[in-house]
């Protein structure tokens, strides 16, 4: 896809972090938006600031629900009467612990944000592009924790993350198999350190999938973050979600299947991981 003018964007999370720098970037690009988040005050504000810079539409949105993913589908199509780009961006993260720490709800929650969310939208928003028989595609959001190498702390993050990957290369597959007009790729947050919702991800976490026993380590938050480096006399190195969401549009005009700053780093770290798989052994974490 070259030209974005009056294309119809729809993204979840995206009245925060990466989906909101993602959401002004397609505006500026002059698409008509939806922007989908499960936090009223966010969207509120979103609607008042991008609603004067272009046409906007805004929806209570739990990617973890089929039914208001469906909604948020219905309303998109009344409003604008196609999809021509969707963005499956909603993601959550738990507390960093030792994968037999992470409890049940921290696994129920993940799954249901990261992945499920990823199918519901694929699930309700697909057949009507396909049906449309217009160009469009989809981006789903994955991480490289995971997605390329997991950490070991994380075990439910990466775990989610690296289903992404492979349901969006599955996706995107079967979509050129079948000759459809739609295509799909693999976004991969990357750069540096990424100031988004993700660190303050609990605030949206369901009472009924609280977590069964306290976490061990501290809530971590960006103001935490930048107080301790401040601290020790050090400014953090913050990625430019904007400059990233630039990234993303360049992709989709130039037809890539995986959307990242630092693409040519993925074939050493697959490579090096290939080679201890090949013999049987344990790759070292992400990082190492």
């Amino acid at each position: 896809m070259k030209d974005f003018t009056d294309k119809v964007a729809v993204v979840t999370g995206g009245a925060g972090g990466i989906g909101r720098a993602l959401a002004e970037e397609l505006v500026a690009e002059g698409c008509k938006l939806v922007v989908a988040d499960v936090q009223q005050d966010l969207l509120d504000e979103t609607a008042a600031t991008l609603g004067a810079k272009g046409e906007v539409l805004t929806v209570r949105t739990d990617v973890t629900d089929p039914d208001s993913v469906r909604e948020l589908a219905d309303l998109t199509y009344d409003r604008f009467g196609a999809c021509h780009l969707l963005f499956n961006n909603a993601g959550v993260g738990a507390p960093s612990a030792a994968p037999w720490e992470s409890t049940a709800n921290d696994w129920k929650w993940l799954l249901g944000v990261n992945v499920l969310g990823v199918v519901h939208g694929t699930q309700s928003f697909v057949p009507r592009m396909l049906e449309s028989g217009e160009p469009g595609h989809i981006v789903n959001t994955s991480s490289g924790n995971g997605g390329i190498a997991p950490l070991p702390t994380a075990a439910p993050y990466a775990a989610t993350k690296a289903a992404v990957s492979a349901f969006t290369e599955c996706l995107a597959a079967e979509l050129k198999a079948q000759d459809s007009n739609l295509s799909a790729s693999i976004f991969y947050p990357s750069g540096g350190l990424l100031k988004t919702n993700l660190w303050e991800s609990e605030r949206t976490r369901p009472t009924e999938l609280t977590r069964e026993v306290p976490r061990t380590s501290e809530a971590m938050t960006v103001a935490k973050l930048e107080a301790s480096a401040a601290a020790r006399g050090h400014s953090l190195p913050w990625q430019d979600l904007n400059e990233l969401a630039r990234v993303v549009i360049e992709g989709l005009r130039a037809e890539q299947f995986i959307f990242m700053i630092g693409l040519e780093s993925i074939g050493p770290t697959l490579r090096a991981r290939a080679d201890y798989l090949e013999r049987g052994e344990l790759p070292p974490p992400a990082g190492h």
